[in-house]
């Protein structure tokens, strides 16, 4: 590779940069952070997303043929959006431009894609586009996007952390296919770190530091899968022990300071961690439960939310198998509140173990399911007579409550007679499970139905002896 294209790293960081994306090549700038210097110059030196890259796979065939398509990458911070899409537009000899949707705007989309016009008419050079943070533009500042890339005047690269189902409108997700880059493997990191630590050029070569094998797979493992994070705590612990010295794991943890998981509330990570938990809980994995628990509590989840959804899954995956579980939910839910943090985790934590260690049952949640269903199906089906309440004479004449026989005077507490419209009569909406206290449940319902048959055929019995 040429001198004037080796270790050049402009502006990655959608702010505008118009320059061709050969401009790639100038020198880096030594003042700039590590992870800027030490982005990957070529396809060949970019770390990870092989699913993507590897011989045969849809970016390197584009690579191949060179020529490009409009798409959208999704993917955690620091695991190669920005880098990937400069160098897809490098490899196919087209223009780069980078815009940000935190600060700019329809206008500015305009400018470029005017460029990008006057550019592909005097040169036939195309002009690939990357947006960062799509998912910040509106629909409007999305839609602005569409003739643009139907007419072929720009290839959009959108980039997003969220997940573009919800973020991206439909019309543009139509025109530019979802790829899905994944966090950088702490192997992908390793080397990474390991090239920064040893590049004289662009690297901390010129230092003479260097760093124990346990040092660099620790800030490997901490990264989270994002290279930023990873060169940042490398160069930070580079400053902590000075030129020529040795980076061990413990200046590796003070660089570090405290490491805060990838995590937004209202996002996908969000729905994700919630979904593990509850899922653990289902599949009875106290651990998993107390792991995921606790991860979404230490990213700054609000633990009331989380106390709410533990009385959700009380209901719904265990029910009356165990009906202290929503007791147990419920009390943890008052004791944090009582409490607060930290010592109202351990409320939290504990009705998390019992929920994951109690017998599981569904059958109540399935029967609401389905007597909401029949309910909203036959809306006007009339209440039985005999069941009806009757305050007036009125009402007692016209036959409400007639023949209702009173439970408590039947042998064995249960009357010979139905309680749900005569066209539903046959419906079954609850059928307990044999799970813990449902059992004992199951057991009394078929009870109640013996009892029930046979004091409908005493009834029938004695209805003959009186007709005789």
């Amino acid at each position: 590779m040429s001198p004037e294209r080796r270790g050049a790293h402009p502006d990655l960081f959608g702010t505008g940069g118009r320059e061709p994306a050969s401009a790639a090549g100038a020198d880096a700038d030594a003042s700039a952070p590590l992870a800027a210097r030490m982005r990957p110059r070529t396809i060949e030196e970019f770390e990870g997303q092989e699913h993507l890259l590897a011989d045969g796979k849809a970016l390197r065939a584009m690579i191949d043929q060179r020529s490009l398509a409009s798409m959208i990458f999704w993917g955690p911070p620091g695991c190669g959006k920005t880098t990937l899409a400069r160098l897809l537009a490098e490899a196919t000899d087209a223009t780069f431009v980078a815009i940000s949707a935190v600060s700019s705007g329809v206008a500015r989309i305009r400018e470029i894609t005017g460029e990008a016009r006057a550019r592909a008419g005097a040169t036939g050079r195309r002009t690939v586009l990357f947006c960062d943070e799509i998912h910040r533009f509106n629909k409007g500042q999305q839609d602005a996007f569409l003739p643009h890339v139907e007419d072929g005047t720009v290839v959009l690269v959108g980039a997003t952390t969220e997940n573009p189902s919800f973020e991206v409108v439909r019309p543009l997700l139509s025109r530019a296919p979802v790829y899905v880059l994944e966090p950088l493997t702490a192997e992908s990191l390793e080397r990474i770190l390991r090239s920064a630590l040893t590049d004289p050029e662009r690297g901390l070569g010129g230092l003479e530091v260097t760093a124990t094998d346990a040092a660099l797979e620790f800030i490997a493992a901490s990264a989270d899968g994002d290279a930023r994070r990873a060169l940042g705590v490398l160069e930070a612990s580079a400053g902590l022990v000075g030129r020529g010295g040795a980076i061990g794991q413990e200046a590796a943890r003070e660089a570090l300071q405290h490491r805060f998981a990838a995590y937004d509330k209202s996002g996908e990570s969000h729905y994700n961690l919630i979904s593990a938990l509850h899922k653990s809980v289902r599949g009875s994995d106290p651990d998993a439960a107390l792991y995921w628990l606790a991860r979404m509590l230490q990213a700054g989840e609000d633990p009331l939310y989380l106390a709410r959804r533990m009385v959700r899954m009380a209901s719904e995956d265990i029910g009356l198998a165990d009906p202290n579980a929503l007791a147990v939910t419920l009390a943890a839910r008052d004791a944090f509140h009582f409490l607060g943090p930290p010592e109202g985790e351990l409320a939290l934590a504990e009705a998390a173990v019992y929920l994951a260690t109690a017998p599981k049952s569904n059958r109540v949640y399935e029967a609401w399911s389905r007597a909401s269903g029949t309910a909203r199906d036959t809306p006007a089906a009339p209440v039985p007579l005999h069941i009806r309440n009757a305050p007036t004479d009125l009402m007692k004449d016209l036959g409400y409550g007639a023949g209702y026989r009173y439970d408590h005077h039947e042998p064995g507490g249960v009357a010979p007679q139905g309680y749900l419209p005569d066209s539903l009569v046959d419906s079954r909406f609850y059928e307990a499970s044999e799970e813990g206290y449902e059992g004992e449940v199951a057991e009394r319902l078929r009870r109640w139905a013996a009892v029930r048959a046979e004091n409908a055929k005493r009834r029938g019995s004695d209805s003959d002896a009186v007709d005789r």
